[in-house]
């Protein structure tokens, strides 16, 4: 934790924005070659397949239930293939991020053995969509997407990466039975949460929890862009130096999901809003085992958890951006900077 929160110091010290991280055009250059490598390991059909332009609306149309996808999927491509798309996902996630994709597409097969319908789970439904060429001065993205996940990155050219917006599901949230009996992929979503929680006063938990009852899944569901929300709960400028340590170590867990440059610009923007205008509000049961809600909201970000279906044991996880979102203000600069230099760009 100390060392978490000295890189946060640095990190703000130095006033590093996602877009001046130079660290972060290494990232953009390894997601570069890895999607090339995977393209160049595609049949030609499965290749027209994951490939789509830019500017389509499909890349702004993301989803995190079972539904039918655009892109190509595991179930499309054959055991050295889908080895070369791990290879890419692990360019933009920690090891302990991609353990999470790993054993989020897994609860499929705990799905397929739990559910009454569970024939109809299937864990290579999860498919990669590449928009536009990959290339180093035009602007292009991935995503990877299927239930439970939705993984959306933007690059302009080798400058920058965007990755919100980011989705983490698990149902069930902690496994009943069964082989993977205990399993809890999410686990340190609601811990952590909870830990500030149990720290708060009595006073400062009769504020945190601004509703009680959940709204029954995330607020801003999967709506292409989003605005921030009334602040609830208590903010930051009104915790102690532990409790604001604890919300630090809560953003933290979503923030380690992605390789260190990525963190790093999601931790700067986390910063550049200001700690102390950060909330964290809670609605529902604040006992386990039921249905409950929380909210970490910043001037520039918004987490959103939701644990309501199935009695509290069905969580749904996002971390919206509310002007980055899609890359929207990396492709201004990008489009911006191409036109001081008296250059043409097209998406």
């Amino acid at each position: 934790m100390r060392a978490f929160l000295l890189s946060l110091l640095l990190i703000a010290a130095s006033g590093a924005l996602a877009h001046d991280n130079p660290s972060t055009s290494a990232a953009a250059e390894r997601m570069r070659a890895a999607t090339e490598r995977l393209l160049a390991s595609m049949p030609q059909a499965e290749r027209a397949k994951a490939l789509r332009p830019f500017e389509d609306r499909d890349r702004l149309d993301w989803h995190y239930t079972p539904r039918s996808r655009n892109g190509v999927s595991f179930k499309d491509l054959d055991g050295g293939a889908r080895e070369v798309m791990h290879a890419l996902l692990k360019q933009a996630r920690s090891a302990t991020g991609h353990a999470k994709l790993v054993n989020i597409i897994e609860l499929e097969l705990v799905l397929k053995e739990i559910e009454t319908f569970g024939l109809m789970r299937d864990p290579v439904r999860y498919h990669l969509t590449i928009y536009g060429t990959p290339n180093r001065t035009t602007a292009w993205g991935w995503r990877f997407e299927g239930h439970h996940l939705s993984l959306n990155f933007t690059l302009a050219g080798d400058k920058a990466v965007s990755d919100t917006p980011s989705f983490f599901g698990a149902n069930p949230a902690l496994v009943p039975r069964g082989l993977k009996k205990g399993l809890r992929v999410l686990a340190e979503e609601e811990d952590e949460a909870r830990k500030l929680l149990g720290s708060l006063s009595p006073a400062q938990r009769g504020t945190v929890v601004f509703e009680p009852q959940t709204y029954g899944e995330i607020v801003t569901a999967n709506s292409e862009k989003v605005d921030p929300m009334k602040p609830v709960g208590v903010a930051a400028a009104q915790m102690d130096e532990k409790q604001r340590a604890q919300l630090l170590k809560l953003i933290e867990v979503y923030v380690r999901n992605f390789e260190p440059a990525l963190a790093a610009a999601r931790t700067a923007r986390v910063l550049e809003g200001g700690i102390e205008k950060i909330h964290f509000g809670w609605a529902g049961a604040t006992e386990r085992g039921k249905p409950h809600y929380y909210r970490v909201q910043g001037p520039l970000f918004l987490i959103e958890y939701d644990s309501s279906q199935n009695g509290g044991n069905h969580i749904h996880t996002v971390w919206r951006d509310f002007i980055g979102d899609f890359g929207r203000d990396l492709l201004r600069e990008h489009d911006e900077g191409v036109k001081t230099s008296g250059g043409t760009h097209r998406h």
